[in-house]
C-alpha cells in the first residue's frame, strides 16, 4: 500500500499542474464587456466607456474566443426587433452570459412608451393623440395591463374571460356598434376544451357579425353559445378603466379610474411578438449561451397569428414567444422574470439539447408559460385530425423518431409559474409535444385556465415530472386535470373496437412512439374543477407514484401499461375510464377514500390490489367488481394533516405490512428562497370518508341500464359538452330490440324529436309516440351526435 501511495502521488501532482494550467488559460480567455442605456455604440465597452445596446456588445463579443460575459448596467433596453443570437455567438469554442450587473435591475421590452397629450371627449372619457401610427394591440398603464372596452365588462370574479354573455354577438346588440370592424370576438369551445378567436370585419344588414379566424382550435365542433365576449369595440367604453384604440384615426380613448392622474401615469403598448431568438439548427446549433437575471416584458398578443395542429390533439399552437430556443444545445435562461407578455413566455422549438429555463418567475402572461414542441415530420404515421387514423395497413412498424429535429433532455427547474392563459384558454404551464426526456421538476404551478402540466401525446416519452406543486389549474375549461394527458399514438383509432383489435392483434404498436416510461413522482396535485391527475386518450407507458393528490383523484382512460402505486389520494379514488382487456395497467399499495368509479371497461388491467381503503363500505363496493381481493381497511392517521404533512403515523402498522411507503412532504415547488417567498400553495382539505358510490339511480330501460348523465367522469368518458342526456350504461337483456342499436356509453340527447336531459325527459317522450311509426332518436357517440331510426313496435311500452 506505501509502494502504491508513493506512485500515486506524482500522479495527482500531474493532474493538479494541469488544472491549474487549464485554469489560468480559462482566466485569460474570459472576456467581459458592458452595456448601459447611458452608454454610446462607438464605445469599447469597457466599464467606464459601455456601449448603449445589447447588439453593439453581441456583435463585439463575435470576434472574441473563449469565453464571454456581457453585463447589463441598470435601466430598460426597450428593443425595437427581436434579438437574435445565432452559432456566431455561442459554439463548441465560444461560451457567451449575457446577464445583469449584480444586485442592479435590468428590463429588456418589446414596449413604445406614449407621449400623450389628453383631452377631454366626453361622459368622463379622455382622448389623445398617438404619434406616429402604429398598433395597439395591448396596453399597459403604470406596469398593469389594462382591459380593451369589451361586454361584458371585466369582472374579476367570472369564470371564463372575465366574464361572457350570450348576447355579446346578438344582433340586437350588434346593431347598436356603428363600426365594428377591428373588434375581436371570443368564445369557449362548446365543450370547454378551449377557445375560438377572431378578428371583427364588420357586420351585415341584419345585424351579424363578420369576422375572420377560429383557427386556434383542432376539435372546431363549435363555439358555446353562452360564453361569449367581444372587445375593442368603441361603444362599449362605458367603465372605469378601459380602452379602445381607433387605428384608422389613430386616436386612443381611455375612461380614467376616480383617483387617476393620467398625465403623470405611464402608458406602455406592445410592438414586437418576441424579445429574444437563439436560432439555430440541427445541422449546425448554437451552443453555451445563458441569459441571467434579465426582466423580460412588453409582446404583442398573438392569438390571430397562424397557428399549427400539434398530433390529433385538441389543440393549435402558436411556434413562438417571448423567448424562443430553436436549434440549441446547452443554452439557458435562468433567475429571469417574464411578465406582462401577449402570448406564450418560452418557447422551445424542433431541435433541442440539454437546453433549460430555471428559477425563473412567469405571470401574467397571454398563453403558456414554457412549451416544448417538435417537427412533426419527425413523427411516424403522423394524423392531426382526432377523427382520422392511419390505415392499419400502411402504419409504419418502426420506433422512434424519423429525425433528430426535437427537443430532447432538456430541463424545466424551479420556476414560479402562475396567473397566465390571460388570453387564451386552451393553454398551459408546461406544454410537452412530439419531444423526449424533458425534466419538469420543483415548479410551482398555479391560477391557470386549464392543465398545469400538459402532455400532447406519446412521442417519444422518457419525461421526468417530479417534485411539482400544481394546484388552482382547470379555471376556465373542462374535462381536464391539474396535470393532463393524451397518447392518440399511430396505433389509437377514435373507434375502440376498432383500437381493441389492432393492439390485439399487433401489441408492440402500443409502445412504438412512447418508447421510453413517463415518470411522475413526488408531486403535490390539486384539482377544484376536474381530476387531480388526468391520463386520458390513449395514454400509455406511465409510472405513478409518491404522489400527493389532495382533491381529484386520478383517472386513467383507454391506455396501456400504467402503473400507479403508492400514492394518497385524499377524499377521492381511482376513476378508470374504458379500460382495454390485457391493459397491463397497476394500481397498488395506494390509499384511497372512496369506492372506484369505472366507465365502460372491458378489463381491469394486470393488478388491481393491495390498496388501503379508509373505511369499510368502499372497499366492500371495489370488491364487488372482483379487484382489490388483497386490500385493507384502515383508519389512516397522518402526522398532521391541517399543515398539509399526509406522512402515515408510524404508529399505523398495517399500512406499511401491505408495501405503503411514507414519500417527503416538504419537497414540492419551487426551492430558491426568493421565489418561495412569493409563491403560494394550495388550499388543503382535511380528509373525509366517502361510501357511497355516485353511480346509483340505475334503472332498466328496453333492456338497457341507464342513468342521468350527471358526473365529471361519465362527461369525460362520453365527450358530452355538459352534464346532460340519458347515459346508456349496459345491456342486461340479450332480447332487447334495442341491442343492435344501442351501445354502452352513448348518450341519449334526442327521442321522438324531444329533447332529452334526464330519464324524466325519456320516459315522457316515451310515453307519447306512435307504436306504428319509425322513432328517430339522437344519440352522443364516439364524440359525435348520430340518429338512429328505432323500427315500428321495437320500444316496449310500459
Amino acid at each position: 500500500m506505501k509502494m502504491l501511495k508513493c506512485n500515486l502521488f506524482p500522479l495527482k501532482l500531474i493532474i493538479l499542474l494541469f488544472l491549474t494550467m487549464g485554469l489560468n488559460v480559462s482566466l485569460k480567455a474570459q472576456i467581459t464587456l458592458f452595456v448601459s442605456p447611458n452608454g454610446y455604440d462607438k464605445n469599447s465597452g469597457t466599464e467606464i466607456l459601455p456601449f448603449k445596446t445589447i447588439k453593439a456588445a453581441q456583435y463585439k463579443a463575435r470576434s472574441q474566443k473563449g469565453e464571454t460575459t456581457i453585463y447589463l448596467r441598470s435601466g430598460e433596453y426597450r428593443i425595437a426587433e427581436t434579438l437574435i443570437f445565432t452559432p456566431q455567438d455561442g459554439n463548441t469554442n465560444k461560451h457567451l452570459t449575457v446577464c445583469s450587473y449584480p444586485y442592479e435591475k435590468v428590463v429588456i421590452s418589446g414596449g413604445v412608451r406614449l407621449k400623450l397629450k389628453w383631452q377631454i371627449y366626453k361622459k368622463g372619457i379622455m382622448q389623445a393623440k398617438v404619434s406616429p401610427m402604429m398598433d395597439i394591440d395591448m396596453l399597459t398603464i403604470n406596469g398593469k395591463i389594462a382591459s380593451m372596452a369589451r361586454y361584458p365588462n371585466f369582472d374579476s370574479t367570472a369564470i371564463r374571460f372575465n366574464g361572457t354573455s350570450a348576447d355579446a354577438t346578438s344582433p340586437e346588440r350588434v346593431k347598436t356598434c356603428n363600426n365594428p370592424n377591428g373588434g375581436f370576438f371570443h368564445a369557449m369551445h362548446v365543450s370547454d376544451w378551449g377557445d375560438f378567436h377572431y378578428r371583427i370585419t364588420g357586420k351585415d344588414e341584419q345585424g351579424n357579425l363578420k369576422t375572420e379566424g377560429g383557427w386556434q382550435n383542432n376539435r372546431p365542433y363549435g363555439m358555446s353559445k353562452d360564453n361569449r365576449m367581444v372587445e375593442n369595440i368603441f361603444e362599449e367604453l362605458d367603465t372605469h378603466g378601459e380602452w379602445y384604440y381607433d387605428a384608422t384615426e389613430s386616436v386612443l380613448y381611455y375612461y380614467p379610474l376616480p383617483t387617476e392622474d393620467i398625465d403623470n401615469s405611464v402608458f406602455e403598448v406592445s410592438q414586437l411578438k418576441h424579445l429574444l431568438e437563439f436560432r439555430g439548427t440541427a445541422e449546425e446549433p448554437i451552443k453555451n449561451i445563458t441569459m441571467k437575471n434579465i426582466e423580460f416584458t412588453q409582446t404583442a398578443r398573438t392569438f390571430m397569428e397562424k397557428y399549427e395542429p400539434l398530433l390529433r390533439s385538441d389543440w393549435t399552437v402558436y411556434r413562438g414567444g417571448a423567448v424562443i430556443f430553436d436549434g440549441t444545445e446547452n443554452c439557458n435562461l435562468t433567475g429571469c422574470y417574464l411578465h406582462n407578455l401577449g402570448g406564450n413566455a418560452v418557447f422551445f422549438s424542433n431541435y433541442n439539447r440539454n437546453s433549460s429555463i430555471s428559477s425563473s418567475h412567469i405571470t401574467q402572461i397571454g398563453a403558456s408559460a414554457v412549451c416544448f414542441v417538435g417537427d412533426a415530420s419527425a413523427v411516424r404515421s403522423p394524423i392531426f385530425n382526432y377523427h382520422n387514423y392511419p390505415p392499419y395497413e400502411q402504419m409504419e412498424r418502426q420506433p422512434e423518431p424519423k429525425t433528430n429535429n426535437y427537443p430532447a433532455n432538456c430541463t424545466v427547474t424551479d420556476n414560479l409559474i402562475h396567473t397566465i392563459g390571460l388570453f387564451e384558454k386552451q393553454i398551459t404551464g408546461v406544454e410537452l409535444s412530439m419531444c423526449k426526456s424533458i425534466t419538469v421538476s420543483h415548479n410551482s404551478i398555479y391560477d391557470v385556465p386549464r392543465a398545469g402540466i400538459n402532455v400532447s401525446e406519446g412521442t417519444w416519452g422518457g419525461h421526468i415530472i417530479e417534485h411539482n406543486d400544481v394546484f388552482e389549474t382547470v379555471k376556465e375549461t373542462g374535462d381536464h386535470g391539474s396535470f393532463n394527458s393524451w397518447g392518440r399514438d399511430r396505433f389509437w383509432h377514435p373507434n375502440r373496437e376498432e383500437m381493441n383489435r389492432i393492439v390485439a392483434k399487433e401489441p408492440s404498436l402500443i409502445l412504438a412512439d412512447v418508447t421510453s416510461t413517463i415518470i411522475i413522482r413526488n408531486n403535490r396535485f390539486r384539482c377544484d374543477r376536474g381530476w387531480d391527475i388526468d391520463l386520458d386518450d390513449g395514454s400509455s407507458n406511465y409510472h405513478i407514484y409518491n404522489n400527493l393528490c389532495l382533491n381529484g383523484g386520478i383517472k386513467l382512460r383507454e391506455g396501456f401499461y400504467r402503473v400507479v402505486e403508492n400514492n394518497i389520494l385524499i377524499n377521492n379514488t381511482l376513476h378508470p375510464h374504458v379500460w382495454f382487456e390485457n391493459s397491463g395497467d397497476v394500481f397498488a399499495r395506494n390509499i384511497v377514500m372512496a369506492p372506484y368509479l369505472p366507465v365502460n371497461l372491458l378489463g381491469w388491467g394486470a393488478n388491481v390490489d393491495y390498496n388501503i381503503f379508509t373505511n369499510e363500505k368502499a372497499l366492500a363496493e371495489v370488491q364487488k367488481l372482483g379487484v382489490d381481493k388483497q386490500s385493507i381497511v384502515c383508519a389512516v392517521e397522518f402526522q398532521d394533516a391541517e399543515l398539509g404533512n399526509f406522512a402515515v403515523k408510524n404508529s399505523i402498522s398495517q399500512v406499511f405490512r401491505i408495501g405503503f411507503q411514507n414519500f417527503n412532504m416538504d419537497c414540492f415547488g419551487v426551492v430558491s428562497p426568493n421565489l418561495k417567498r412569493l409563491a403560494k400553495t394550495p388550499k388543503i382539505t382535511l380528509p373525509q370518508i366517502k361510501t357511497e358510490n355516485t353511480q346509483a339511480n340505475i334503472i332498466e330501460w328496453q333492456g338497457w341500464n341507464i342513468k342521468n348523465l350527471e358526473t365529471l367522469g361519465e362527461r369525460s368518458a362520453t365527450g358530452m359538452d355538459t352534464e346532460r342526456g340519458v347515459y346508456v350504461v349496459s345491456l342486461v337483456k340479450l332480447e332487447s330490440k334495442l341491442k343492435n342499436l344501442l351501445r354502452e356509453n352513448d348518450v341519449i340527447t334526442k327521442f321522438n324529436n324531444k329533447i332529452i336531459n334526464n330519464l324524466i325527459d325519456l320516459q315522457n317522450a316515451a310515453d307519447q309516440i306512435d307504436f306504428n311509426q319509425t322513432i328517430e332518436m339522437m344519440v352522443f357517440r364516439n364524440q359525435k351526435e348520430i340518429s338512429i331510426s328505432i323500427p315500428k313496435n321495437s320500444i316496449i311500452k310500459k
